[in-house]
């Protein structure tokens, strides 16, 4: 069911997965499915509406980064989104996955076990000392994390709602490819 839900958003996503990768999405799907049983990952019950608002999202920010090799952190990364397909769809990329949760950290590290290119950091957002090429981000409050995206990332990449702040970066907004109020903002530090 998974598989096929993915396959069909493919075309539109206009990236190819390998038959590997989209069994390790599946995997992940497998265990966010049944960790969210026990504690609140995502509010997100539907299959085709979690492959879409999920993964089909994380992918198409994946596929709106350079091609080149990059360092990624995933501020806030919850239940690993955008972070965990992103580092599937690149596995030549390296990405640092945020949470201050202690239980969602803890479904990270078993979701990103076998993921080589993928590291937790358990702490607070604002803990993080390292600098990246890319800082991205989801359902988190850009006004929050503002400063902290400055400091550790000259680029952003941020799956929001139709408004972004103007200040401390130059915005490219890109219409997601479903529904109309879905933006993906693709940040450069002023």
């Amino acid at each position: 069911m998974f598989a096929e839900a993915l396959r069909q958003q493919l075309p539109i996503l206009q990236i190819e997965l390998s038959d590997e990768q989209i069994l390790q999405l599946r995997k992940h799907f497998d265990l966010l499915n049944r960790w969210n049983t026990v504690m609140s990952l995502t509010s997100v019950t539907d299959p085709n509406e979690i492959v879409q608002r999920h993964y089909c999202e994380s992918l198409f920010l994946g596929a709106h980064l350079p091609q080149n090799p990059v360092d990624i952190v995933d501020i806030g990364s919850g239940a690993g989104f955008p972070g965990i397909p992103l580092a599937i769809l690149r596995p030549d990329c390296d990405v640092a996955l945020v949470e201050s949760n202690q239980k969602k950290a803890v479904f990270l590290r078993e979701a990103a076990r076998t993921l080589p290119n993928v590291r937790v950091l358990a702490k607070r957002a604002e803990d993080v000392a390292d600098e990246f090429d890319w800082a991205v981000s989801r359902a988190v409050n850009y006004r929050q994390i503002e400063g902290l995206l400055r400091r550790v990332a000259r680029n952003i990449a941020m799956l929001a709602g139709e408004s972004c702040p103007d200040h401390y970066f130059t915005w490219n907004k890109v219409k997601l490819p479903w529904g109309d109020h879905r933006f993906l903002w693709l940040g450069r530090s002023t």
